[in-house]
Parts: C-alpha cells; sequence; structure tokens
C-alpha cells in the first residue's frame, strides 16, 4: 500500500490519495477547496495511471470535504461517512464562515461508514474503527497488513482534535485514542488530517494529552 498527503485549503487539511498495486486508489479526506487545488489533485491522480473507486472521509467537516463532489463529478465515485456526521454537511456553509471559508453544495452519502466494517479498493482493506469525541461519527481507517491507520482530527502528532465544536466530546476522544488506537501497537503509522505522521509509540510518549492519561493525573471519564 502506498500514501501520498496532499495539503489542501486555508485550514491546512491533509488530504491522503491511498493506493496498491492494481492502481486503485482512493481518496481519505479530500479537502482539495478550488480550481488549482483541484487540478492538482487530478494531476496526482491521472499522472500516474491511478484509478480512485470511492471517496471516503474520517468524519464531516468541511475542511476535509471540501473537494468531495469534484471527485464524485470527475471519477464517478461515491462517498463514504458517517451518518451521523450527516448534520456536519447540512450546516457547512455557516459552519465554514466563522474560518473565513466559502463552501459550495456539500455531497450526499451514497455508503454510510455505520453500516460496514471495512472499506475495499484492488487488494486492500482498510478496518472501520469508530472513533467518535472530535464529532460523534468520526472514524479511523486501519491498515492491519501495513499497520498504518487515517485518524482524521482524533489524533494528531503530540496533540488530539478539538472537542469544543457541535458535536465534541472529551471524554469519547480520549475513550476512542486509548481504547481504539493506543492498541494498535506502537510501531502503526499515523497519517493525521492536519500536521505531521507520527507513530503510535511517539504519542504514548510525548502526547501530553495521552501521556497525562496514561499517567493518571487525568480521569478522562469525567
Amino acid at each position: 500500500m502506498k500514501v501520498a498527503s496532499l495539503q489542501f485549503n486555508p485550514i491546512c487539511e491533509n488530504t491522503y490519495v491511498v493506493w496498491d498495486d492494481t492502481n486503485e486508489c482512493i481518496v481519505v479526506d479530500a479537502g482539495n477547496s478550488d480550481e488549482r487545488e483541484n487540478a492538482r489533485l487530478k494531476e496526482f491522480i491521472d499522472s500516474r495511471g491511478l484509478h480512485p473507486r470511492m471517496a471516503v472521509n474520517t468524519h464531516g467537516h468541511f475542511d476535509h470535504t471540501l473537494g468531495v463532489q469534484f471527485l464524485k463529478d470527475t471519477y464517478g465515485i461515491p462517498f463514504a461517512l458517517s451518518g451521523k456526521d450527516k448534520f456536519l454537511l447540512d450546516n457547512a456553509a455557516p459552519g465554514s464562515s466563522i474560518f473565513g471559508v466559502k463552501v459550495g453544495a456539500m455531497p450526499s452519502i451514497d455508503l454510510d461508514l455505520d453500516t460496514t466494517d471495512e472499506v475495499r479498493f484492488g487488494h486492500t482493506a482498510l478496518k472501520i474503527i469508530p472513533t467518535p469525541g472530535h464529532t460523534p461519527g468520526h472514524v479511523s481507517l486501519y491498515a492491519p497488513q501495513v499497520k498504518a491507520v487515517f485518524t482524521g482530527d482524533t489524533l494528531f502528532r503530540e496533540s488530539i482534535g478539538r472537542t469544543d465544536l457541535p458535536g465534541g466530546d472529551y471524554s469519547w476522544i480520549m475513550r476512542s485514542i486509548l481504547e481504539r488506537l493506543i492498541p494498535l501497537g506502537d510501531e502503526t503509522e499515523v497519517y493525521p488530517g492536519h500536521g505531521e505522521s507520527t507513530t503510535i509509540g511517539h504519542e504514548s510518549l510525548y502526547n501530553p494529552f495521552v501521556v497525562e492519561v496514561l499517567n493518571g493525573q487525568v480521569n478522562y471519564d469525567n
């Protein structure tokens, strides 16, 4: 499995193109937001002879969904997102205005990730791991064959996602991290929705939000 990260839109969001030896691919969290960024993403895909099969989102915030409709229109592919985050698509315009970003029509969901355990392309299957907390329907995408996980805005390098936005919950995001991501193992590569990649092992040692819980300084259930 190969992974490329392209940074898009004013929120500096990571859009991932993921493919395998069949040249089939998916796009995770398509955040391309204008014609220039659309062209950059299309050029990356087409110049490598890749065949998109799905646009998959970890969650429904506008900075991660701005480019989904472009992919649907260009490649005729379905859009996968947890139905619990549909309210974020419905309210993308007022939400994005806070950040000074103008959004167009948001895409409709073709595959509700609450109804499946994995997404597949080529010879690859990514396991769907529910990781709510940043949003109610947030998921992470885990590739056990290569020990890699796409964490969206749940876990960043030495930080975690915000929980003060609509649908956010601190106790849930910490439960997601401590009970569902940390057990994936120290060597697991983490591809977050913003910032540089990291590993589970690094976050267990250096992420202050994780360390304070592991050291018993904070009880995330309260």
